[in-house]
C-alpha cells in the first residue's frame, strides 16, 4: 500500500484497527444507485486492500433482508438515502453504534444518530424552485409556500415519499404539530395538480407550465446543469430560478445519504475503516462531483454544478429528531389530504 487511510484522513487510525482490516472483505447492502460511486468502492480497495462485496437493491428490499437474516446476516454496512430509511433500520434494531474519534470529529453533531448508530456522509438541500417569469416575489421560506398568494401554483410529490416526509418532520419539530398542520392544509389549498413523479418531474413542471413554483432536491437540477437531462436543457431551464428557503432563519432543509455498520457484522474493522473512508476529503469530494451533493465535511470543495447553485445556510435540527416525527408527518398528511 502506497497510503494509507489515516494519512488519507490526515488524522490518527489505531494501527491496530487498520492492520486488521487489510485483507479482509466488506459486505455493502447499499441502496444507492449511483455509477461515480465506483470510484468510491475502487479507491477504498486500492488504500485498504479490503474487497467489497456488494448487494444493491431499494432500501425497504435491503431493510427486509436484514431483519430476515437476523444474526445471519453477512451484511457489514447498510448505505442508503434519506434519514428516515437509516433510522427505521436503527429502530429496528439493524445497526450497532461505532465509537471513532474520526467520525465523531468530523461528521458534524445534527447529521449524525444520537447513539452512533447512523451517519451522513452528503447532503442534498430540499430547495425551492420556481419560473422568473411568472413569479416576480417568490416565496422565501417553507412557510411561504402556503401563503394564499401562490394558491394553485404549487408542485409537488406525494406524502409518500420520503423527502416529503422529513420536510414534514422538519416543520413539527421547528413549529409543533399544530402550526405544522396548518402549514400542511395551506400547501396543499395551493398545489397546482395532486402530488406525483420524482423530483425531476416537479422541474419538468416548471419548463411544461403546469405549475410555477416546485419543491425539489438540489441535486437534481445541479445533475442537470452538469449533463444532458430530458425536458431539462439549457434553453428550457433557462427561466427557472431558485431560493434556499429560510436563510437567516432555521436554514433550508437537507436530506441525507448515510450509512452506519450492521448489528451483526462479521468485519468489524472494516467496517469501522469504510465508514471512517467515507467521511476523508477524498470521498467527501466524490460525492459532490460524481453526484452532485454537498459534503458534509466542512471545507471539503464542492463541484462546479453544486457551485453554481451556490452556498446556503442549512437547518441545523437534529436530523435523528426529525426521524423521530416520521409517524406524526404522515398523521398530518393523511388529515390534510397531502396524497
Amino acid at each position: 500500500m502506497t497510503r494509507t487511510l489515516a494519512a488519507l484522513l490526515g488524522t490518527t487510525i489505531a494501527a491496530s484497527t487498520l492492520t486488521a482490516a487489510q485483507a479482509q472483505e466488506l459486505n455493502l447492502y447499499s441502496s444507492r444507485h449511483y455509477d461515480t460511486d465506483e470510484r468510491l468502492y475502487s479507491d477504498f480497495t486500492d488504500l485498504t486492500g479490503i474487497t467489497i462485496n456488494r448487494i444493491e437493491g431499494d432500501a425497504d428490499e435491503l431493510i427486509a433482508r436484514l431483519a430476515a437474516e437476523g444474526a445471519n446476516s453477512p451484511a457489514d454496512i447498510f448505505l442508503t438515502v434519506d434519514t428516515s430509511r437509516l433510522q427505521r433500520a436503527a429502530d429496528m434494531g439493524l445497526l450497532q453504534p461505532v465509537e471513532s474519534d474520526i467520525l465523531a470529529e468530523r461528521i458534524p453533531a445534527n447529521l449524525r444518530d444520537d447513539d452512533n448508530l447512523w451517519f451522513g456522509f452528503s447532503q442534498r438541500a430540499r430547495i425551492i424552485f420556481y419560473d422568473m417569469n411568472d413569479v416576480p416575489n417568490p416565496p422565501q421560506t417553507y412557510a411561504d409556500l402556503a401563503d394564499p398568494a401562490y394558491e394553485g401554483m404549487v408542485c409537488s410529490r406525494s406524502s409518500t415519499n420520503v423527502y416529503s416526509q422529513t420536510l414534514m418532520a422538519a416543520m413539527i419539530e421547528h413549529l409543533g404539530q399544530d402550526a405544522a398542520r396548518d402549514w400542511a392544509a395551506g400547501l396543499v389549498a395551493n398545489f397546482a395538480r395532486d402530488p406525483q413523479g420524482g423530483d425531476t418531474d416537479q422541474l419538468r413542471g416548471l419548463v411544461s407550465g403546469e405549475c410555477d413554483i416546485s419543491i425539489s432536491n438540489t441535486y437534481y437540477f445541479a445533475r442537470a446543469l452538469r449533463t444532458d437531462v430530458d425536458g431539462l436543457s439549457a434553453e428550457q431551464r433557462a427561466n427557472i430560478g431558485w431560493v434556499f428557503p429560510d436563510q437567516g432563519g432555521n436554514g433550508a432543509h437537507v436530506n441525507l445519504s448515510g450509512g452506519g455498520m450492521a448489528a451483526h457484522a462479521p468485519n468489524h474493522d472494516a467496517a469501522v475503516a469504510f465508514l471512517e473512508y467515507l467521511a476523508s476529503d477524498q470521498a467527501q469530494s466524490y460525492f459532490a462531483a460524481g453526484n452532485d451533493e454537498y459534503p458534509v465535511v466542512p471545507g471539503v470543495e464542492i463541484a462546479a454544478s453544486v457551485q453554481e447553485l451556490g452556498e446556503f445556510e442549512a437547518d441545523d435540527v437534529s436530523l435523528a429528531a426529525v426521524a423521530a416525527n416520521l409517524p406524526s408527518a404522515q398523521q398530518i398528511f393523511n388529515e390534510v389530504g397531502w396524497e
